[in-house]
């Protein structure tokens, strides 16, 4: 089950990305359960994905993650506009408590994301916010409600 999944997830991200254009890049500062900064892109296509490479490192852990979230978007008016999607997320964490125990692990699970965001008329900047819940497949089920987190990028 877990290959099918895996599999699944790599034909659709391979398939959006052969028609997708780079549409913007930039950070997403504050979510994605517990990763404190992503590098975030925006791939238009009509419809359009939003790929993320998270990273944090604190107390005794450090954790990386991919997130690839297919979004529908419409305008609310005035430059500002509402965004909302689903995907998968990969992440790799390992920590050690100071004491000499450590522990690391990989989980895969299905993210889904709700926001708001505002382009700017008079230049090429975008901000949204956003949250991001998680229902974690592997290596155990756990479901995680996401951080609220803003968005930063530059678009063309």
């Amino acid at each position: 089950m877990k290959k099918i999944i895996i599999a699944i997830v790599a034909v659709f991200a391979m398939s959006t990305a052969a028609n997708a254009q780079l549409s913007g890049i930039g950070v997403r500062l504050g979510g994605g359960q517990g990763y404190g900064a992503e590098l975030s892109t925006l791939w238009n296509f009509g419809n359009r994905v939003e790929i993320d490479l998270g990273y944090s490192s604190g107390d005794h852990h450090t954790d990386f993650s991919l997130t690839g979230i297919y979004q529908w978007q419409g305008e609310i008016g005035s430059g500002f506009g509402w965004f909302a999607g689903v995907g998968a997320r990969v992440a790799y964490w390992s920590w050690e408590n100071g004491y000499g125990d450590s522990d690391s692990d990989v989980a895969l699970g299905l993210a889904g994301q709700l926001g708001l965001e505002y382009q700017f008329s008079a230049i090429p900047i975008q901000l949204s916010l956003d949250i991001r819940p998680c229902f974690y497949l592997i290596p155990e089920t756990n479901f995680h409600w996401g951080d609220i987190a803003l968005g930063i990028r530059y678009t063309f």
